[in-house]
Formats: structure tokens, sequence, C-alpha cells
């Protein structure tokens, strides 16, 4: 795990975990990492019938804003998976 200076405050991990069950019906997720890079899985019905692209790009749009910036929180998304329940 790497250093990656941020002026966030509070957890990264329960942002991006909000983020996406916020903006992603019936979303659960589950992050893990730190230092800037993480690893995220995401359950939601929403995903059924969109291919992987698709899926995965709407995780990223729930999260850009944590991605913004040079001293955003996250730096790199190492893993991310999603599927339906």
């Amino acid at each position: 795990m790497s250093s990656h200076p941020t002026d966030f405050q509070g957890s990264v991990i329960d942002a991006l975990r909000e983020a996406i069950e916020q903006e992603i019906p019936d979303a659960q997720a589950e992050i893990s990492g730190g230092g800037g890079h993480f690893s995220i899985e995401v359950v939601s019905p929403v995903f059924e019938g969109k291919n992987m692209l698709a899926s995965q790009r709407l995780v990223y749009a729930a999260i850009a804003h944590l991605m913004k910036g040079e001293t955003a929180p996250v730096h790199a998304i190492d893993s991310l998976k999603t599927r339906t329940p």
C-alpha cells in the first residue's frame, strides 16, 4: 500500500461505500484498501443485462468526486467487480 497525500477528513472507505450505495439503486458495496488505492465489489440488480463496462461506468460515475483533483482521497481503483444478486 502506497502513501497518497490528501486533505480528505474521515473514512475514505465509508465515503466510497456511501457514494456507491446512494447513487446505484439497491447496491451493496464492499470496499477494501487504503493509501489512495482501493478494491471495490458492488452487487446490485441494476447491473442485470448490462455488460461489465457499462456496470463499471455506473460505479465510477458514483465515485468520480472522490477521484477528482491533486489531493483526491482516491488515487486508483485496483480492482472493481460488479455483479447481480
